[in-house]
């Protein structure tokens, strides 16, 4: 058996001395081709006669060390500018944390009591502004902001709105060298990226960078705004993906041009979920942004009027307390009537039963609420129908500003 190991080696012997002349020319040829595609490569790249564009040498690259299958250590450039880093580059230095201190029960000294986000939008006559959430500096005695390089400054609170979960704060601008752009929300298409950029678990890990997409332009959450248990009001908002961890509350989303899109709130906090991540919108914020700075709330239109909706209470009180008619299902009744208030003056009474806004049906207090925020201004006449001792009824009411929520 061994004659055929014995023929093999001899053969291969025998080949390669045959074969040294034409091995070396052969070499000789592969080695002047390859220069030839080595040096036509650019100019046919310029011409665009190439499939696929070739990286200059002049673009940025990052040196990785990668270990091959036999366990050699190899140097493998990477190029570093995407989209994605040219983006955060653009806003992460806007990017701030944003200190809420209250005073301890059991000390005289403020605490650190919880930190968020915030972004910085603008800047004007000496100052900066800042935009967070009203929950990230809800109850706070004084107001810190942690710029990019690490250096807190004071912050004056200018406005606050609890219904859209927004505050605006301002800062000496000493020191803020970025001010980040607002982009259009209403443009975003659904799976397009998003790149949501924070201070997750506090200042430890901040201006953390964390990529997704848009999952949902709109998301309608529903929201407690009093603690009562009962549904106050639904927010509008951007679904994503992009992790959102306490702390991130307040950051900024941005698209991949680097501008803002909306301003992180909130995600949904249970086991059974994953990556559902909620930001306001900035078809939602920059109206909002825009009151806070210049009047310190939100001037919204306002009826002066208590509401609850009835499926807030048994429903024996529907026939027995408020004489509503059987097919009546749905609606808000009043609770109280602020005095001078438009519901006053137009003849509204406690108890009254809100059906129908100009021809809406207003089936809970959201309904409400969203038909006077959403489709009217302060000043405008509506047509407000309502059932009063089991009659149903008409009145014209003109809208004032909202006082107070």
């Amino acid at each position: 058996m061994g004659y055929y190991d014995e023929h093999y080696s001899t053969e291969t012997r025998q080949n390669r001395r045959n074969g040294k002349g034409l091995g070396l020319s052969a070499f000789i040829g592969a080695v002047i081709g390859g220069l030839m595609v080595l040096f036509s490569i650019p100019v046919l790249s310029q011409m665009g006669l190439l499939p696929y564009e070739v990286e200059r040498a002049n673009e940025p690259v990052n040196e990785v060390i990668e270990r091959t299958p036999d366990g050699l250590e190899q140097t493998v450039n990477v190029s570093v500018n995407t989209d994605i880093t040219d983006a955060v580059e653009m806003v992460s230095d806007a990017v701030v944390g944003v200190i809420n201190l209250q005073q301890s029960n059991f000390w005289s000294e403020d605490i650190n009591e919880g930190t968020g986000s915030g972004v910085i939008y603008k800047k004007a006559d000496g100052k900066a502004f800042v935009v967070t959430n009203h929950h990230v500096i809800d109850g706070a005695r004084q107001i810190e902001v942690s710029l990019a390089d690490g250096t807190r400054v004071e912050a004056r609170l200018l406005g606050a709105d609890v219904i859209t979960d927004l505050a605006v704060l301002e800062i000496d601008d000493d020191g803020v060298t970025t001010v980040a752009e607002f982009g259009n929300s209403e443009t975003l298409r659904a799976g397009e990226p998003a790149i949501a950029i924070g201070n997750p678990l506090g200042l430890r890990f901040s201006s953390s960078v964390t990529q997704g997409i848009i999952s949902a332009k709109e998301r309608s959450i529903p929201v407690d705004l009093t603690g009562n248990g009962q549904i106050d009001w639904h927010a509008e908002v951007l679904q994503t993906d992009a992790a959102i961890n306490p702390g991130n509350s307040g950051g900024a989303l941005i698209n991949i041009k680097g501008q803002v899109i909306g301003i992180n709130s909130m995600k949904i906090n249970q086991s059974a979920v994953e990556g559902i991540g909620f930001a306001i919108p900035t078809a939602v914020a920059v109206p909002v942004i825009e009151d806070l700075e210049r009047f310190g709330e939100v001037q919204r239109p306002q009826m002066g009027v208590g509401i609850r909706s009835l499926s807030e209470i048994p429903g024996y009180h529907w026939q027995e307390t408020l004489k509503l008619p059987a097919e009546v299902k749905a609606g808000v009744f009043i609770t109280s009537i602020a005095p001078m208030s438009p519901a006053e003056r137009a003849g509204l009474k406690e108890y009254d039963v809100i059906v129908e806004i100009d021809g809406t049906k207003i089936e809970n207090s959201h309904d409400l609420r969203k038909y006077l925020y959403s489709k009217t201004r302060i000043g405008d006449e509506i047509e407000v129908t309502f059932y009063r001792q089991g009659k149903k009824e008409t009145i014209q009411l003109q809208l004032a500003e909202q006082q107070s929520f």
